[in-house]
């Protein structure tokens, strides 16, 4: 009789039904779109700072590929130089200070003409050819100028489209809706996880939303911190090797900028769902301890999905993620499961 008693004590308040489960789902979704939704109308008049600065990893990676190119360029041309008889003191120091040369046609008539410059009966000399760098029988003569590196407008991304920046506008502003938004949408998510969890079991939901807004913010700094700059440096180096001059497009990077540290974001969260896990009793430490050969192979895996398709970034998500694996056990070493009322339940029926 008193255990029919203990076991409606334990019980009675904490089962849901399919039917309800489904409905505290609805519930939380609506919850969390409405507050992204709030997000969302706060970041708008934020979006024009934001697309801004997520440009600067893109933005410091054109620079150091032209700042490469640049200087191949002007080692050729010190080539040129110097198997003319020509100084080349003003090359090297356009090369010291980061500065592109840009290669120009131009008609010394025409200039001198803009200038206000009277050759008198000189004139310029005629070409031998009509050629694309004649006309009118006035040679063009080939100068170089140099421009700043920084600033110039191939280190800029590009629009192909008259809607593509309002586009980009728009989701720079759900961006800045998402980040306002995460706190509560995390909220939501862990009630929805409570609200089908036993009342011992509830508590650890007050410890687990603070730790996992951390995690997830710690995930999005890694990957503007640590991940973009070498990652673009790689891809950009294959641009150096076949000879291409990458003319990257702001919508396609504003896509690569949600996509990567959402799943760096994520992923961070993998200590947590362990000592979840520990917590509820599916695993031990153990366990994780035995299995952790094949946990890292399948953090490898899942961070191959998660990233996109180069080796750089998979491998700078998998390596974290392989120390977190670790820092989990430690998680549950050093925060053991307490003692469960079902264990009561168990020794009794034995």
């Amino acid at each position: 009789m008193t255990r029919e008693k203990r076991d409606e004590d334990l019980f009675q308040d904490s089962t849901m039904t399919f039917g309800e489960h489904l409905e505290e789902l609805r519930t939380c979704l609506w919850r969390a779109i409405l507050g992204v939704v709030i997000g969302f109308l706060i970041g708008i008049p934020a979006s024009k700072y934001v697309v801004n600065w997520i440009q600067v990893p893109l933005r410091n990676a054109l620079v150091d590929f032209r700042a490469r190119q640049a200087d191949d360029k002007v080692q050729s041309r010190l080539d040129e130089l110097v198997k003319d008889g020509y100084r080349t003191d003003i090359a090297a120091e356009a090369s010291r200070r980061q500065l592109a040369p840009k290669e120009m046609l131009i008609s010394p008539t025409e200039l001198t003409r803009k200038m206000g410059i009277d050759l008198g009966n000189q004139t310029a000399p005629k070409s031998t050819g009509k050629g694309e760098n004649s006309t009118e029988g006035d040679e063009l003569v080939p100068i170089t100028l140099w421009q700043p590196i920084v600033g110039a407008e191939n280190t800029l991304p590009t629009t192909l489209s008259m809607h593509e920046a309002f586009a980009v506008y728009i989701k720079a502003a759900l961006l800045v809706g998402l980040v306002l938004a995460s706190p509560w949408v995390f909220y939501q998510i862990w009630a929805f996880v409570a609200a089908g969890l036993y009342p011992h079991e509830k508590k650890y939901i007050h410890v687990f939303l603070p730790i996992s807004l951390g995690l997830f913010a710690a995930g999005v700094a890694t990957v503007f911190l640590f991940v973009f700059q070498p990652v673009l440096d790689f891809l950009f180096m294959f641009n150096s090797m076949l000879k291409i001059d990458p003319d990257p497009r702001i919508e396609y990077w504003l896509s690569f900028v949600l996509i990567l540290p959402l799943g760096f974001g994520i992923s961070f969260q993998l200590p947590l769902v362990m000592l979840f896990l520990e917590r509820i009793g599916m695993f031990t430490v153990q366990a994780y301890l035995s299995s952790w050969r094949v946990a890292v192979l399948v953090i490898f895996v899942i961070a191959m999905f998660l990233t996109p398709a180069d080796p750089t970034s998979m491998i700078l998500m998998a390596a974290p993620l392989t120390v977190l694996y670790f820092g989990g056990i430690l998680m549950c070493l050093f925060m053991p499961r307490s003692r469960s009322p079902y264990d009561d339940l168990d020794e009794t029926a034995t």
